[in-house]
């Protein structure tokens, strides 16, 4: 039996969805924004139809943790696409589009929906769509949960 430090199982999966995020990654450099990252589109998107939110707002929209959204709207800032919303209540910050992230949604929204179409199209050809093995994962996952799981296969 093979030592499994020297394998990843789901190593292929992990390298099929970065190989597609760099696919739109380089999208942008060709439109000239190399500095907008993918995880910056879905918030971004959410701003515009949504706009002033809270960082919790956000994370709940895109369904990642407030800590994680917290460190995207800091790098959205950095890069200029976000800035702090009239706050009236000095507990909760709200932020919005700065003007620069405005002009981009328009590509931004183009790309997702190209994006959308792209995945969809992929599924269809498949002989077992990606979308059918998550939904058995996930069901899976409802009989046992993986952290038990987990804990079933440590030893120490």
């Amino acid at each position: 039996m093979a030592d499994l430090l020297d394998s990843s199982h789901w190593g292929p999966v992990w390298a099929l969805l970065h190989g597609l995020d760099r696919d739109i990654a380089a999208l942008y450099d060709e439109a000239g924004i190399g500095d907008v990252r993918t995880r910056f589109v879905g918030p971004m998107i959410q701003l515009s139809r949504h706009e002033p939110m809270t960082i919790q707002q956000l994370a709940g929209r895109i369904s990642v943790t407030h800590s994680a959204m917290s460190q995207t709207v800091a790098a959205m800032r950095r890069a200029g696409l976000v800035e702090d919303a009239d706050n009236v209540d000095g507990r909760t910050r709200r932020i919005k589009l700065s003007g620069r992230g405005r002009e981009l949604v328009p590509f931004l929204v183009a790309e997702w929906r190209a994006t959308e179409t792209t995945v969809r199209e992929l599924d269809a050809e498949l002989p077992y769509p990606l979308t059918a093995v998550v939904e058995d994962i996930r069901r899976a996952l409802e009989r046992r949960s993986f952290a038990d799981r987990l804990r079933a296969n440590l030893t120490l």
